[in-house]
């Protein structure tokens, strides 16, 4: 008997609605992968330049190699977790659980390079602490960015309509956002060995989940859309064409235009949303002059909003698809942004508004865009075939934004006499142009390729 196609099979899945335990379920391993995203960049140079004496010249060298070696290796490990998925839900999870065990103890010897140095018997000096923390960054970015790509996959794979694409996505993003305030408080309020217990215990319930989560997980053998539990070793079985997917190019992705459409849309919203982020502290304590300690609470108000955001642009999408509720929350945030421009030392009100508003619109940046890649990878016929593929230059392109953003941003900012701690009056309007008009001009660009490609992108509204 012949097996069923790839499209006639996502049809089969895209009718399955998750649960609330399923979603929870399946987005856990969000929460304790961000403690390894922007949480780390911020406060380990911090913890390594205050306390063991490693100067931050040589902690930024380190953290920007083992990250362009992570960025490098993306499309690559997106492509072996399509062959992960094709080999099983027990395969996979036996992964998930060599990935988590590497993650831990890689997260280990960075908060703690001190005790596996003692425990080699060596001296934690600046230079053994830096050697220390090389290998457990290897590890742990790879580590989390195959548990991250799996996360992603298995989401993707899920398919349906457009609602439940983003209510998907959005859990997985709300978990995300909840991480990352999670892994910014913790490490100011605890000791190195707590913040590592309440790491792995969070990776373990996370992993817990996934297993269970097992049970909801994309199946395509004969049709069957629910894989049993990972005890029970079942396997997937893919046609012909699928094992092509999976041992073909990591360049196929590229090739599709709907992607490279999307990616471009992607590329250029991600930038301006990296620029601010890249800025902020110095927008607050130089442009501002807030009293020392309000970087927190606005980036906590930042984030807050965008979760407290994220039913409400469900429902938006529900209206009016994935699409148009992404080009609102773009016009919003450029609304909302373009004001940045007018503020000065002592209005720390108005940038309050700023932040509250620009974290609601941010809430479209989390649900739609992943959302919007799921449907472009079932209309090029690759769902529950290629999804890590898409995923790992999806990455590449996430990671980008943030390099291009600092490379953009910061050599301007230089060139137009802006200096860290600076008062003059040239250097601070250079950094309020650079903070607030320069995201707004890449946002507009967005916006109207956005619009340009909505032949590619748009869905249909009875599609979505």
């Amino acid at each position: 008997m012949a097996a069923p196609a790839p499209s006639a099979i996502a049809g089969r899945r895209a009718t399955m609605k998750p649960t609330l335990p399923s979603l929870w379920a399946l987005s856990a391993m969000a929460l304790p992968l961000a403690f390894v995203s922007l949480p780390l960049y911020v406060l380990l140079p911090n913890r390594y330049a205050a306390q063991m004496g490693v100067s931050l010249a040589s902690i930024g060298a380190l953290l920007l190699a083992v990250r362009a070696l992570d960025a490098v290796l993306d499309p690559w490990l997106g492509q072996q977790c399509d062959r992960w998925f094709a080999r099983g839900t027990a395969h996979v999870w036996r992964i998930s659980l060599g990935l988590s065990l590497a993650l831990t103890l890689g997260f280990t010897g960075l908060w703690m390079p001190d005790v596996w140095l003692a425990l080699m018997g060596l001296q934690p000096t600046a230079n053994a602490v830096l050697l220390a923390a090389a290998p457990c960054l290897v590890l742990a970015y790879l580590a989390a960015t195959g548990l991250n790509l799996t996360l992603q996959t298995w989401g993707t794979r899920l398919g349906g309509s457009a609602v439940q694409r983003s209510r998907i996505t959005a859990w997985r993003e709300g978990l995300g956002l909840a991480g990352v305030v999670l892994a910014s408080v913790l490490p100011t309020v605890l000791e190195a060995h707590w913040l590592v217990s309440v790491f792995a215990v969070l990776m373990a319930i996370a992993l817990w989940l996934w297993a269970r989560a097992a049970n909801f997980a994309p199946h395509t053998h004969s049709g069957e859309v629910n894989a049993p539990a990972p005890h029970a070793h079942s396997e997937l079985s893919i046609t012909a064409s699928s094992v092509h997917a999976v041992t073909g190019s990591w360049l196929g992705p590229l090739r599709q235009t709907k992607f490279r459409a999307l990616l471009q849309v992607f590329l250029l919203n991600g930038i301006a949303s990296a620029i601010p982020a890249t800025l902020v502290m110095f927008f607050i304590q130089d442009l501002l002059q807030a009293p020392a300690g309000s970087e927190a609470l606005y980036l906590g108000a930042y984030f807050l909003a965008a979760a407290v955001s994220l039913p409400l642009w469900l429902r938006v999408v529900q209206g009016v698809g994935l699409a148009r509720a992404w080009l609102v929350g773009q016009a919003l945030s450029v609304a909302v942004f373009m004001w940045a421009v007018s503020l000065g030392a002592g209005d720390l009100w108005g940038f309050a508004a700023i932040c509250v508003l620009s974290g609601a619109a941010l809430g479209a940046d989390l649900v739609v865009p992943g959302a919007l890649l799921t449907g472009v990878i079932q209309r090029s016929g690759d769902s529950g075939q290629a999804e890590g593929a898409y995923l790992g230059w999806w990455q590449v392109a996430t990671k980008l934004n943030l390099a291009l953003a600092a490379g953009l941003a910061l050599p301007l900012l230089q060139m137009f006499g802006y200096s860290a701690g600076t008062r003059s009056e040239a250097g601070l309007w250079a950094l309020s142009v650079a903070y607030g008009v320069l995201p707004c001009v890449l946002k507009l660009l967005a916006i109207w390729r956005l619009w340009a490609a909505r032949v590619e992108l748009w869905e249909k509204p009875h599609g979505e």
